[in-house]
């Protein structure tokens, strides 16, 4: 690493949009500001009509280590992620084996280490009958501590109550909830069995996974909060009546927040007879007025924070009937892409993007100096091209499942580069190869 001058970007930081020059000296940020002359031997990016923002950090991600790498691994989406200009990721429990004890979670960071492009953090998954590794966890070791409140993977459905209100009382850190009413769920599979059999078309999804699943389990979940005074964060929210559970104020006010994934910002139940089980995912994408709320939502600041929810499977999986067919979706190497032809269409601002997706991560999980583009941090960093489109095609997919529910799609915006910790990782339509990514620090504590 030595020293790197980005000049003439259009830096959006902090609220604003500003010209600046940006000079990194190793792997941190040196100066912000215009006019800074080049460094002997400084390598000089001329960003000249881009943005230049702090890399996206994406706090859902399943990058499927261990146990299930035929699907991916942690060196094969974290370098679609920098390709995609997410810079830091945080990625979830339901592995094998099981991330729910802090032996395992520790295997995990060994496993990591030396392998990710970009930077890393784990969470610790609660299950029914943890609750003595939550209180042992501390501070630092891992991102938070997942709860899946709905049908899930193995043991980690967390459903007795008795274990919900120790998880919230005891978590040292946030509590973050997937949450869905199981029972409701399966309720609603067997009207759908009885109706269709085992052909369920795909259009069935959003009423078998529905909002009112969806509500009662959110409602349980900010119950628990309040009653324990617990720090929560809501995942992947997806119906307009959910939105009224959760404040408008500034993210530095509340101590529950709220998330949205860029899919349930993008497709609507309108795709499932073009896309099927290629957008089956849980919580489900619903109606087109739930994706208007959600947008309204992010502009009027119940929702904190927007990540991927990257979930990658093969395409033999996705190719089952509907109940054999697995949720989730590969996204990371397209999320902010799509967030700027949001932006291009006037759902949301370029400064409201940078705050949801790389601020506010950096702010609700205590991530040590990065989020932001400030003197003393690292170098964290993304120029897009706000004016370059490119097409999603499976041959320029990076996912190691090989495909994206974007093919076909061209976007307005392209990634030009993304650096991490000083080191460029991506640049012009290319990795480099440099594996830049380190384990994240984290600082919030209840």
């Amino acid at each position: 690493m030595g020293k790197l001058l980005i000049t003439n970007a259009r830096l959006v930081n902090e609220g604003g949009v500003r010209d600046a020059d940006v000079l990194v000296e190793g792997e941190r940020i040196a100066r912000v500001g215009t006019g800074i002359a080049a460094a002997d031997g400084a390598v000089v990016i001329d960003a000249a009509g881009k943005y230049l923002l702090p890399g996206m950090i994406d706090g859902q991600v399943h990058f499927r280590e261990p146990g299930l790498t035929h699907k991916g691994d942690l060196a094969t989406e974290s370098a679609a992620a920098a390709a995609g200009g997410i810079t830091s990721f945080m990625d979830m429990p339901n592995v094998d084996p099981l991330t729910t004890t802090r032996e395992a979670l520790a295997a995990k960071y060994s496993l990591a280490a030396g392998r990710c492009t970009g930077n890393y953090g784990f969470y610790l998954g609660a299950t029914n009958g943890n609750t003595d590794e939550i209180k042992a966890l501390e501070v630092g070791e891992a991102c938070g501590i997942k709860a899946f409140m709905g049908a899930s993977t193995g043991d980690m459905l967390v459903d007795d109550p008795d274990a919900l209100d120790k998880l919230f009382e005891h978590a040292p850190v946030v509590v973050v909830t997937h949450c869905e009413d199981s029972p409701t769920i399966w309720a609603n599979e067997d009207m759908a069995r009885q109706r269709y059999g085992d052909d369920v078309p795909m259009s069935e999804h959003p009423h078998i996974r529905s909002a009112e699943a969806c509500h009662k389990s959110s409602t349980l979940a900010t119950d628990l909060a309040r009653r324990h005074d617990a720090l929560l964060h809501v995942l992947h929210l997806t119906t307009e009546r959910e939105m009224a559970l959760f404040s408008d104020a500034h993210r530095s006010q509340k101590r529950i927040t709220a998330e949205v994934c860029v899919h349930h910002l993008w497709f609507d139940d309108t795709r499932y007879g073009e896309l099927g089980t290629r957008i089956k995912c849980n919580p489900a994408i619903k109606r087109a007025e739930d994706r208007q709320a959600l947008i309204r939502a992010v502009n009027d600041g119940r929702i904190d924070v927007i990540a991927t929810d990257h979930a990658p499977h093969t395409a033999e999986e996705k190719a089952s009937p509907y109940f054999g067919a697995p949720a989730g979706l590969p996204l990371v190497q397209h999320a902010l892409p799509a967030l700027f032809d949001l932006v291009d269409r006037g759902e949301l601002t370029v400064e409201l993007l940078v705050d949801r997706a790389c601020h506010a991560p950096a702010d609700l999980f205590g991530v040590e100096e990065r989020g932001y583009v400030r003197e003393g941090w690292f170098a964290d960093l993304v120029i897009v091209d706000p004016d370059r489109p490119h097409r999603v095609a499976a041959g320029n997919v990076l996912y190691k499942c090989g495909w994206s529910p974007f093919e076909g799609h061209e976007f307005r915006a392209s990634i030009e580069t993304t650096i991490i910790n000083g080191e460029v990782v991506y640049r012009d339509g290319g990795l480099t190869g440099s594996v830049a990514g380190r384990r994240l620090g984290f600082t919030r504590a209840r």
